[in-house]
């Protein structure tokens, strides 16, 4: 901002600080204006020359009631235009019609265009010019053809229009800074639904990673110790499971991780996320760790969408880890995959053999963030128990993935 407008907008601030007082130095003003002009009379027969007349008292009392009415013309607009459209009309009838009592009519109507709508300015704008036009053409000791009578005319109807505009103009202002202060803030919830949205889903991938992993590297673990002295061969084979699980999970974990990284940093994981190609090596690291498992697809080489495939990996992967932290050592899993038309039904079943509670006893967020990925690729997910025992996780997954957006029902 220049030096030069400083001063003037701080001008400004404080003049919209106080509108009392703009409205009663804009009266004041419009006095003077009436007043200095009511001694002002042209002289035709001095070629056009202007002349000093003294303007009569009447006048001057009209003048001054019209311009007291307009400090008070912001808090109630119409009543002041009533006003001063009475002394104006007294004035255009009775008093000398060369008198600008007009004026503050004229500013009065500017004002309730200003402030009010459109349909309320057409009626009252148009009252107040066909009242005074037609009372100084009518009424009034000059010729109906007077300049002055058109000068009202016109006067008024500049006013009303003038008032419109900048009533137009501020609404338009408004509107587009509301529009931009709207879309801010869109911006700013989807920004931040994105971030919660990208939170949630890495929180699932860590929790599916981790505790996959993490029940294989225990089981094998608890087989080592158990076995470290009667069968050393068999504790040997633990411990490469363990480490073949920890290896994993690094992987894993750098893959998920990397996604994180920023530009530049070194360089993320190219490894793509896991999917159904890899549900036999999925199955293996189970089978290895004591349980029994098996596997029937009918999916007929179906290709899936990468959200569909990672979301079906990891909805057999949680699973299955369900069943083996809680179903006992002892418990016989199923898994199927199976094309129905435009989805893929995928089921694991499992017959707790150990008695433990079910998979949704423990209260953890393993089937929580189960039913929150498949639900945000538009699917379903149902879990349960059996009867006669045992739990059955089952999901419905569309082949071709679709956009939900928040809040929209499962």
């Amino acid at each position: 901002m220049s030096t030069a407008a400083t001063p003037f907008a701080r001008a400004r601030c404080r003049l919209a600080a106080h509108p009392l007082a703009l409205d009663a130095a804009l009266a004041a003003g419009v006095l003077v204006c009436m007043v200095a002009g009511s001694f002002v009379a042209p002289r035709a027969d001095h070629g056009g020359s202007w002349g000093v007349r003294t303007p009569e008292v009447l006048s001057l009392v009209l003048m001054t009631a019209g311009a007291a009415a307009l400090v008070f013309r912001r808090g109630a607009p119409r009543s002041v235009l009533a006003v001063t459209g009475g002394v104006s009309l007294v004035e255009c009838v009775t008093g000398d019609p060369r008198a600008p009592v007009a004026m503050s009519a004229v500013v009065a109507l500017y004002t309730v265009a200003a402030t009010t709508d459109r349909p309320t300015t057409r009626r009252l704008g148009l009252l107040t010019m066909t009242v005074l036009t037609g009372a100084a053409m009518l009424a009034g000791p000059l010729p109906w053809y007077a300049q002055e009578n058109l000068a009202i005319f016109a006067w008024t109807g500049m006013a009303a229009a003038g008032g419109d505009a900048v009533r137009s103009r501020r609404a338009f202002v408004h509107a587009i800074r509301e529009r931009a202060e709207r879309a801010e803030r869109t911006r700013e919830e989807e920004a931040r639904r994105r971030v919660a949205e990208e939170r949630l889903r890495i929180a699932r991938d860590l929790h599916d990673v981790v505790a996959h992993h993490i029940a294989l590297v225990n089981v094998q673990a608890g087989v080592a110790a158990h076995m470290m002295d009667k069968r050393p061969d068999q504790a040997r084979e633990a411990l490469a499971h363990v480490r073949e699980a920890g290896r994993s999970a690094l992987d894993e974990l750098r893959a998920t991780v990397g996604l994180l990284r920023q530009s530049g940093d070194p360089e993320a994981p190219t490894e793509p996320a896991p999917g159904l190609d890899r549900l036999d090596e999925l199955a293996g690291t189970f089978r290895s760790a004591g349980l029994h498992l098996e596997v029937a697809r009918a999916d007929h080489g179906t290709t899936l969408p990468a959200a569909v495939d990672l979301a079906a990996y990891r909805v057999i992967q949680e699973a299955l880890t369900n069943v083996h932290k809680h179903a006992g050592g002892t418990a016989k899993a199923e898994v199927s995959v199976v094309r129905v038309g435009p989805h893929v039904e995928i089921t694991v079943l499992d017959d707790g053999a150990g008695g433990d509670p079910g998979p949704g006893a423990g209260g953890g967020h393993g089937l929580l963030g189960m039913r929150e990925r498949v639900t945000a690729i538009g699917g379903t997910l149902t879990t349960g128990p059996r009867y006669g025992g045992g739990f059955r996780v089952h999901a419905i997954l569309p082949v071709e993935t679709r956009t939900r957006a928040p809040g929209d029902p499962a």
